[in-house]
């Protein structure tokens, strides 16, 4: 089976949430996909999806600028389901009214079930009210067509179904944790109306990648970009499955690396793997690209422009090299498209940052995967726990962790506080707990005593982060001895830091780096 056979489409109107809905149907081994809500009808029809989602949504829909799917996608025969704002814009696409509330939702509330089939098959009426979580300061007044399925306080349709067709409703978000029935809410829509298989699983995407990379490839060459990361590592594994010795890695030292972490990668791959390893030393070439630049898109772009065009220099000194492989991930695509025409969150160096004109063909097999699911992956094609447990490194490496100019005095800063963080880190067993933690170097000076002289040097903020695919993350609440025992190493120990900060805002609204 292919693993496109069966695909749950969700449509993005914005919500930060959006990611959550994916990742739970994923976790039901579903394969599923976020798109802007614009996509266009074609589109739809040719990745032929058993079902879709309209997500929820900061407008209201009677906004003159709301966005709006194409009407047509209830045309289609699927089955489709409405989360907050998506439930109000099938009401009023559908024929029905939305009008602004007179009393919002937000929050916890308790959910009345009188239907017990459908999105909530299996669910008892007993106990009468079922928390959920609401988030709307809209609410459906009129729904023809449609009856009433679960009622709230303030929301008579709280839930609705259509009587003919397969179109549900919710005015709750089923996705996040608050709403404890919302696992089974989604399960019945993607098993039940969408009667979709769980086959959406490791194994099975190793078998048809491989494949596919097989038939792409024929027998021409592929260079992959080895950061030495979960995800270059896996994406090398995977390919080098597929195609043998027609692949060789590349390891660029961009000179943004952690102190020693190049000559542990190089190492690794080139003791305990059979992959064939070119390794670059491109320190100066990528400082000087980034000389002056404090713009972190700049930044991203510069390394990722920097990047191609080493890839393309090695391909032509190995001869007839048609493909690029790396690392790209699902969250690096989301992150990396605009909604509604506003600005991306930010430009993956790997996305964002590639030239539209380039001679290498890109070959991305983990493009349609969350972090999670890499590392699954990685263990179902054998790689050590230790390579795929690693936190988290941006492709861009120290550079987005200098806020300002990148230079040779505040690398030096940087990857001195970033080995005490790490060492402490390991030392206290919280490594394996937390996403991702890490040493950022900020723009700034303040004014400090030391040795009963005044000091007026540079800050150094700590971030740490719980996460499970880096679409949302917490900070991670570290104990206060273990704070305090970082901040005083980099303080004694980091020449030029007289300052450490701790960063306590989750993504959202943040994001986990700082650039």
């Amino acid at each position: 089976m292919s693993i496109h056979d069966e695909t749950i489409l969700i449509l993005d109107f914005g919500s930060q949430t959006t990611q959550l809905i994916a990742r739970r149907i994923r976790e039901q081994k579903v394969y599923c996909e976020i798109h802007p809500y614009s996509i266009d009808l074609s589109s739809i029809r040719e990745m032929a999806p058993r079902g879709i989602i309209l997500s929820g949504g900061p407008a209201s829909v009677y906004d003159t600028d709301a966005p709006l799917s194409d009407p047509a996608i209830f045309e289609l025969g699927l089955p489709i389901l409405g989360i907050c704002y998506g439930a109000q814009l099938m009401i009023q696409q559908l024929g029905g009214r939305v009008e602004k509330a007179v009393k919002r939702e937000f929050g916890k509330a308790e959910l009345a079930i009188n239907y017990t089939r459908g999105l909530f098959a299996g669910l008892e009426t007993d106990p009468a009210r079922h928390q959920v979580w609401m988030s709307h300061g809209d609410r459906i007044e009129e729904a023809p067509g449609f009856e009433a399925t679960a009622i709230s306080s303030h929301s008579p349709f709280a839930a609705l179904r259509h009587h003919e067709k397969p179109f549900v409703a919710v005015q709750f978000h089923p996705e996040v944790a608050h709403t404890l029935i919302g696992t089974d809410v989604l399960r019945n829509f993607i098993f039940g109306l969408c009667e979709c298989s769980p086959s959406w699983t490791m194994h099975s995407f190793i078998e048809s990648t491989v494949e596919a990379i097989k038939a792409k490839v024929g027998s021409g060459q592929v260079i992959c970009a080895l950061s030495g990361g979960v995800d270059s590592s896996v994406t090398a594994a995977l390919v080098h499955r597929a195609i043998g010795d027609q692949l060789t890695c590349i390891y660029v030292n961009n000179g943004l690396m952690r102190t020693g972490e190049s000559g542990s990668i190089l190492r690794y791959f080139r003791e305990k793997t059979s992959l064939k390893v070119v390794d670059i030393d491109a320190c100066d070439f990528f400082l000087g690209e980034l000389a002056g630049v404090v713009d972190p898109e700049i930044k991203r772009k510069r390394i990722g422009l920097g990047f191609i065009k080493i890839f393309e220099d090695e391909a032509q000194k190995l001869g007839e090299v048609s493909y690029l492989a790396q690392g790209t991930l699902y969250p690096d695509v989301i992150e990396s498209v605009s909604f509604r025409g506003e600005a991306p969150i930010k430009s993956h160096h790997n996305v964002g940052g590639l030239p539209e004109i380039m001679k290498l063909q890109l070959i991305e097999p983990l493009r349609e995967l969350f972090k999670d699911e890499v590392r699954e992956l990685g263990l179902e094609l054998g790689l050590p726990e230790e390579a795929i447990f690693r936190q988290p490194f941006p492709g861009p490496g120290l550079g987005i962790r200098i806020m300002g100019e990148v230079t040779e005095e505040r690398l030096n800063i940087i990857r001195q506080a970033d080995v005490i963080v790490l060492e402490e880190m390991k030392k206290n067993g919280w490594y394996r707990k937390v996403w991702q933690s890490f040493a950022v170097l900020l723009p700034i000076q303040t004014v400090g005593v030391m040795g009963d002289g005044r000091t007026y040097e540079n800050v150094v903020a700590l971030r740490a982060v719980d996460s499970r695919d880096a679409m949302t993350a917490d900070w991670s609440h570290l104990p206060y001895d273990l704070l305090g025992i970082i901040s005083n190493r980099i303080i004694n120990e980091v020449r030029g830091v007289n300052r450490v900060v701790y960063d306590i805002s989750s993504k959202p609204p943040a994001t986990i780096e700082w650039e």
